[in-house]
C-alpha cells in the first residue's frame, strides 16, 4: 500500500467467522494498522466480572470503564489491549467473559464511550483494517471499503470446537453452536450498535474458504480500490 494514502477497511460478521485473524492477517499484508475492537468490548466484560459490577449498573460499569481508559500498546503483534495501563489478553478470552460479553455490547451508553474511542484511534491510526459487529454500520459508515465476513453457525461452532480443543479445553460441538445461535440473536436484536451488514458491504462466506483464500480475496478489491481513489 502507498504509504500516504489514507485508508480505512472495516470488516463486519458475526462471532466466529475469524475476524479478527483475518483483519489482523490482512492488516499485515496491506502494512495497515489493526484495530480489534471485540477486544475492548471483551476488556470491559472482563472488568465488570473482576470488579464485581452489576452488568444493569450501567453508570457505575461505564465509569470504571472510562477509568480503565482501555486502549491498545501499538508497539506489539497484534496490539495489546491495555486496561489501568496493563495489558489484560490473557483474560479477555476466558469462557466466563466470552458468556457476558454480547450483554455488555448491549448497553448503550457504554457503546457511545467505546465508538468515540475507536474514531479517536481511527484518527490517530488514519491506515486502519477495524475489525467488528458495528464498524461499517455506526462507527465509520464512510469507510473506503467495508466487508461482511460469514459462515455458518454450525461450520462457526466446528472451527470455535476445534480451537478450544487444540487449547487442550473439552468441549462440544454442539455446546458451542447453541452459544452462538445465542449470541447472533443478541447481536443482531440489540438496539445500539446491532449486527448488520451494511448495504455498500461485499460480503464474503467463508463456510468453505480457508484463511488464506479469505484475505486474498479481500486484498484483491483492497487494491482495485485504492487504485481508483488515487485516479480520482
Amino acid at each position: 500500500m502507498p504509504q500516504d494514502q489514507s485508508i480505512i477497511i472495516t470488516i463486519d460478521g458475526p462471532a466466529g467467522t475469524g475476524k479478527s485473524t483475518i483483519a489482523r492477517l490482512l492488516a499485515h499484508r496491506l502494512g495497515l494498522d489493526f484495530l480489534d475492537t471485540g477486544a475492548m468490548y471483551r476488556a470491559a466484560a472482563a472488568i465488570c466480572i473482576d470488579h464485581q459490577i452489576d452488568p444493569d449498573d450501567v453508570e457505575k460499569l461505564c465509569e470504571v470503564v472510562a477509568d480503565a481508559d482501555l486502549h491498545f500498546d501499538w508497539q506489539t503483534d497484534p496490539p495489546a489491549m491495555l486496561a489501568w495501563l496493563k495489558p489484560i489478553d490473557s483474560r479477555i478470552r476466558d469462557a466466563d467473559v466470552t458468556a457476558l460479553v454480547s450483554r455488555i455490547a448491549a448497553i448503550g451508553k457504554l457503546r457511545e464511550h467505546m465508538v468515540r474511542k475507536q474514531r479517536i484511534i481511527a484518527a490517530q491510526h488514519p491506515r486502519l483494517v477495524a475489525e467488528g459487529r458495528d464498524q461499517g454500520s455506526i462507527v465509520f459508515p464512510d469507510a473506503d471499503v467495508k466487508f461482511y465476513l460469514d459462515a455458518s453457525p454450525r461450520i462457526r461452532a466446528h472451527r470455535r470446537a476445534e480451537q478450544l480443543r487444540a487449547e487442550g479445553a473439552a468441549v462440544e460441538d454442539e455446546r458451542i453452536l447453541e452459544e452462538i445461535i445465542r449470541r447472533d440473536t443478541m447481536d443482531a436484536s440489540r438496539q445500539d450498535g446491532p449486527l448488520i451488514c451494511p448495504d455498500d458491504a461485499i460480503v464474503i462466506d467463508s463456510s468453505n474458504l480457508e484463511i488464506p483464500e479469505v484475505i486474498a480475496a479481500m486484498e484483491t478489491v483492497v487494491r482495485e480500490r485504492v487504485q481508483a481513489l488515487r485516479m480520482g
